[in-house]
């Protein structure tokens, strides 16, 4: 009885790894072969409905996934090719930006409160991730009245190795119902340098880190679900942004929750002190974790 329970085990596990493994990796006779399988669009899986007479306590906050920290290199990685290593592997910032090109992803916003007279269109972001400015000699050009051309200008772009940071919004809330803690993400920005300072070095860069823009996150997930994340564990089995944010799989820390104070962030209140700040986001995620505990000690 047990041996044939071990086989059945053991079919179910094989199964699962040709499902999700990287399909035809090693039958393919031109690399166009490889996941041909896995081409098919994947549905990100349903959050389900939630009444708001189920919601007994939430709060909303703001938070910072900070690109340097090595926890958070998928969110960061592939850089060359602005993002693009192969149609397996980008950035989730080219992911993003790609599915806003292609009309995927149309929820974008200039603020994290998606208030309707701030959405932003593609062109929208034309100014903020590209700049010209006349080159030295298209100066010359221009003041001795010569035709400048486009050849005269030093373009600036922002593109995926800019990227430093992404700010997310979530809402954790108790469900009574189902008698936990829950957390829902909201919208995810790209921060980076503005792009006025990419031409005054990196200084200049790392004080001027600006949300390029919002985008709302559900509207984003069919597209981060269709989108693989490198498995530093095992390469067979790419896992999805969608799924990786969900499952909230990075290090961040809390810059601002919602407050009577105009939702004003920690380093308005804390100043110039980098450990107090600290202290304080720690403080803040320690009243979110407590409340659940707090809920079966009374």
């Amino acid at each position: 009885m047990k041996k044939g329970f071990y086989i059945l085990l053991l079919v179910i596990l094989l199964q699962s790894n040709a499902i999700w493994s990287q399909a035809n990796l090693l039958n393919a006779r031109v690399p166009q072969e490889v996941g041909m399988e896995m081409a098919e669009n994947s549905t990100p899986i349903a959050y389900g409905y939630t009444d708001d007479r189920d919601i007994l306590w939430s709060k909303t906050v703001w938070e910072i996934i900070d690109l340097d920290e090595r926890i958070n290199f998928p969110y960061y990685y592939p850089t060359i090719n602005n993002g693009l290593l192969s149609e397996n592997r980008k950035s989730l910032f080219r992911v993003l930006y790609d599915n806003i090109a292609n009309g995927n992803i149309t929820e974008i916003y200039s603020t994290s409160y998606f208030n309707p007279n701030e959405k932003l269109t593609f062109q929208d972001l034309g100014e903020k991730l590209q700049m010209k400015n006349l080159s030295a000699e298209g100066i010359s050009k221009s003041n001795a009245g010569e035709q400048v051309t486009d050849d005269d200008y030093d373009i600036f772009q922002i593109e995926s190795d800019k990227v430093m940071q992404y700010r997310i919004k979530g809402t954790w809330y108790f469900n009574k119902r189902l008698g936990e803690l829950k957390y829902r993400l909201l919208g995810i920005a790209p921060v980076a340098p503005d792009v006025s300072t990419l031409s005054q070095g990196p200084q200049a860069m790392q004080d001027a880190l600006v949300p390029l823009f919002w985008v709302w996150f559900p509207d984003a997930r069919e597209a981060l679900a269709n989108s693989k994340v490198f498995n530093t564990k095992n390469s067979s089995q790419p896992i999805t942004f969608d799924h990786m944010l969900n499952s909230r799989r990075f290090n961040s820390i809390i810059y601002k929750e919602e407050n009577v104070y105009e939702d004003r962030e920690v380093k308005d209140y804390i100043y110039e002190d980098a450990l107090r700040q600290l202290l304080e986001s720690e403080k803040i995620k320690s009243v979110i974790r407590d409340f659940e505990q707090d809920m079966w000690n009374n």
